[in-house]
């Protein structure tokens, strides 16, 4: 297993649709081993595939709390295909979109389709916390964010930011490199200037 790079916003790459998976062969299943590891890691509670620039419908999800045993689940081509019509509003945070939370209403029980590591169809009800978080994940499957559902003052309040944290971070990184040293020809006729 390996950790994956995590994509912030405002990545183009996390506003694209991802395709479907054909097959859960060893790729996939290695695809979300490295996925749950990556989420275990910074930590998070859910992870889809785009986060990590894979732009497949894959998503890795661990909730598990002392009144919820979930344990990991491995997700293929994800689809809702019941929503209940009464909402529940949660706060959500997303890895790619760090240091940020706003409340945001989604139905509060759905019932997902998808293909587990196995390759097998599988359907499940979900409830609370594991409702949004499914449907959060999906979500990034179709290139949509958190912040998409929010109001676009604090939308673009919060990307300005996420902009802003970058380019320090990228300026802090350029000055933390050391002095590239010059070639031995650039050298020598820089010496042969001095004379």
């Amino acid at each position: 297993m390996a950790l994956l790079p995590i994509l912030t916003a405002p990545d183009p790459r996390l506003k694209k649709k991802s395709k479907p998976v054909e097959t859960v062969d060893a790729e996939i299943v290695r695809l979300m081993d490295d996925m749950l590891e990556t989420m275990y890691a910074a930590p998070g509670i859910g992870l889809a595939a785009p986060q990590v620039g894979v732009l497949k419908r894959v998503i890795v999800l661990d909730i598990e709390r002392e009144d919820v045993k979930t344990g990991p689940l491995f997700m293929a081509n994800p689809e809702i295909v019941e929503a209940s019509d009464e909402d529940a509003t949660y706060e959500e945070g997303c890895l790619s979109v760090p240091d940020h939370y706003s409340d945001v209403a989604r139905p509060t029980h759905v019932r997902v389709r998808f293909l587990d590591r196995e390759g097998k169809t599988q359907e499940m009800t979900c409830d609370g916390l594991l409702a949004t978080c499914v449907q959060h994940e999906i979500d990034h499957l179709d290139g949509v964010l958190f912040i998409d559902h929010i109001s676009s003052l604090k939308r673009n309040m919060i990307l300005r930011k996420l902009l802003k944290a970058r380019k320090d971070a990228e300026r802090e990184a350029e000055d933390d490199k050391p002095a590239v040293p010059k070639s031995s020809k650039a050298k020598a006729k820089a010496a042969a200037e001095a004379i």
